[in-house]
């Protein structure tokens, strides 16, 4: 999760206020997900993260770079991967074929029993170093094609202020033209976008227009109406703008979310009730689809635990599930 964020979106926050009114492709296996980063102190064994996954019945993960020990505990796991080119790592990518084929021997082909899906190149790229991520997907998918390896898709994690619009969700459309090259070159291999969506972030950047339950997805008097669709959650309207960017692009590109979480504490709106209420509805929600899209959507909650280390607003050091000991903060059910 890139830092700062709460300013990044505020943008979109306060497009989706303006409409508030008060009163094509699945993906399988699908399943929801967890985010699993090592910015903490004292954090289990990568044995014991991979049973903790294990025990609670989530089936995929994401992981922020090959972290080579990770790698080993969840081979023969059975556990669905989403593994990230590590972002300092994706200007030699995209510049070596020699460079991009040694990372897929490394990481991806050391690892036969590991079932990954899609490789991430970077997590939320900005400014020049999004020149690199269509060279880099297109040199790490002829590493793919050269070792013979099938069905792992190469995609890049983006945030939503990639989008110039978003109100009404229809009206999504990207911002830069980078974007616009990223779509065009998944629309050719079938791989997803993988997006980070926070409504938390949308909610604290714009209090007085976003309610909170609207956001949390609880019965809420605000609606978002948008030509025959009617919105009574923040998320589905956020991840709708997206499909309906990857429309106006001309492009037929599903979406993953990468990304999405509320903390549980250091901040507004922080608490364990909400954390557990967004993360338990945004779980039972997801395989309903939104409404532009009403097919189960693939989801990545941010994060396996709390990460003392993590810089930043206080709220970044408070996203887990469970903390360094393993006890959850909360109650979940997967």
């Amino acid at each position: 999760m890139a830092l700062p964020r709460a300013a990044s979106v505020l943008a979109a926050a306060l497009a989706f206020a303006s409409i508030l009114i008060t009163g094509n492709d699945i993906y399988e296996p699908w399943s929801v997900g967890v985010c699993y980063g090592m910015n903490g102190d004292r954090l289990p064994s990568p044995a014991e993260v991979v049973q903790l996954y294990k025990s609670n019945s989530i089936t995929a993960i994401r992981l922020y770079k090959p972290d080579v020990q990770m790698l080993r505990a969840l081979n023969g796991s059975n556990i669905g991967v989403l593994i990230d080119v590590a972002d300092e790592t994706v200007a030699r990518l995209a510049t070596s074929v020699p460079g991009a084929q040694l990372w897929v021997r490394f990481y991806i082909q050391h690892y036969p029993g590991i079932s990954f899906r899609y490789i991430s190149v970077g997590n939320e790229l900005t400014g020049a170093a999004t020149q690199n991520i269509v060279p880099a997907i297109k040199n790490l998918n002829a590493a793919l094609d050269a070792a013979g390896i099938k069905g792992i898709k190469v995609s890049t994690a983006v945030r939503l202020d990639v989008l110039a619009s978003s109100s009404p969700p229809s009206s999504g459309v990207f911002k830069d033209g980078y974007m616009n090259q990223v779509v065009a070159l998944l629309g050719t291999t079938g791989a997803p976008l993988l997006v980070n969506v926070y409504p938390y972030f949308a909610y604290i950047g714009d209090q007085k227009d976003i309610d909170l339950n609207f956001a949390l997805f609880q019965p809420s008097s605000t609606v978002v109406r948008d030509g025959g669709l009617s919105y009574t959650n923040l998320f589905d309207a956020m991840v709708d703008a997206v499909h309906a960017a990857l429309r106006n692009a001309n492009v037929q590109v599903p979406v993953v979310i990468s990304e999405s979480g509320w903390p549980s504490a250091g901040g507004v709106g922080a608490s364990v009730a909400n954390a557990q209420t967004y993360n338990q509805n945004l779980i039972n929600h997801v395989g309903k689809g939104t409404p532009s899209r009403p097919q189960p959507l693939e989801t990545y909650v941010f994060a396996m635990f709390n990460e003392n280390r993590k810089t930043g607003a206080e709220t970044e050091k408070h996203f887990g599930l469970f903390n360094p000991d393993k006890s959850p903060v909360y109650p979940i059910r997967f």
